[in-house]
């Protein structure tokens, strides 16, 4: 018996429906039976109480699980990482346009600023503190390439800070599995998912860069001080209500098929 982890994009609706939704589990009728389950990259807290039992109880009758990708393998994480970095000798000033970079080098001063206080009690009593934290997500940010930058930056939101240190839905299953000694396996290789994304050219990679930070308000010229950036709780609480009550996906993500 096997279960198979993919990423899925589903449209958005209102919290008191989320009881009509179906479970997205798809069962492939053999002996013994196979599962396709549909996961969201965000921490499973948010999450977790709106998976059906049934979906659960797939999870937990398989032997055999596979994921996207195998996140608790250390070279994911480092081919991961190495994949996002710009050509050797080139820093991201030299390739986006002065006043975008000038915006995104403020912004993310204020970011660090603001870090501390999004960081909550439990966080601080795990030893989780906000200069490493900053550093561990945007660390090396000038030598990354633009797509990367966009998704990192699409991050860095006070909901998301909070969340940090709370696995993602597909790393806690992965997790679990080799918790319960399950054998776990991976779909896509990281090569897969990199080179498409580095692919993007910097018009279309603008284009979202501009669609993404006027929503977040900094793009359009506002400074780093508390009254410009008063519209944030608003922008917070917008991506609230996308991740928890339509419990969906705000970028595409990749369908990984049963093997």
């Amino acid at each position: 018996m096997s279960w198979d982890v993919f990423a899925h994009t589903q449209l958005c609706l209102p919290l008191p429906w989320q009881s009509e939704l179906n479970s997205f589990l798809w069962t492939i009728k053999r002996d013994p039976p196979s599962y396709f389950f549909g996961t969201i990259h965000v921490p499973y807290t948010r999450v977790w109480d709106f998976i059906p039992e049934n979906s659960k109880k797939a999870f937990q009758q398989s032997h055999i699980v596979y994921f996207e990708l195998d996140l608790t393998d250390p070279y994911t994480i480092s081919a991961l990482t190495s994949c996002q970095l710009l050509p050797q000798g080139e820093n991201l000033q030299d390739v986006l346009p002065h006043d975008i970079y000038r915006r995104l080098k403020r912004h993310l001063e204020y970011v660090k600023l603001m870090m501390p206080s999004w960081m909550t009690p439990d966080q601080r009593g795990k030893g989780l503190y906000a200069d490493y934290l900053f550093n561990a997500i945007a660390g090396n940010w000038e030598r990354k390439r633009p797509v990367w930058v966009m998704l990192m930056v699409n991050s860095l939101t006070e909901v998301d800070i909070k969340s940090r240190g709370v696995p993602v839905l597909d790393l806690y299953l992965a997790q679990e599995a080799e918790r319960l000694r399950k054998q776990t396996g991976a779909v896509e290789k990281v090569e897969e998912q990199c080179h498409p994304l580095n692919g993007l050219n910097f018009s279309q990679v603008g284009q979202r860069l501009a669609g993404w930070h006027r929503a977040l308000g900094w793009l359009l010229g506002q400074t780093c001080s508390k009254q410009e950036h008063g519209n944030w709780p608003e922008v917070s609480a917008l991506h609230v209500w996308y991740l928890e009550s339509c419990i969906c996906c705000l970028h595409p993500l990749s369908l990984c098929i049963s093997v």
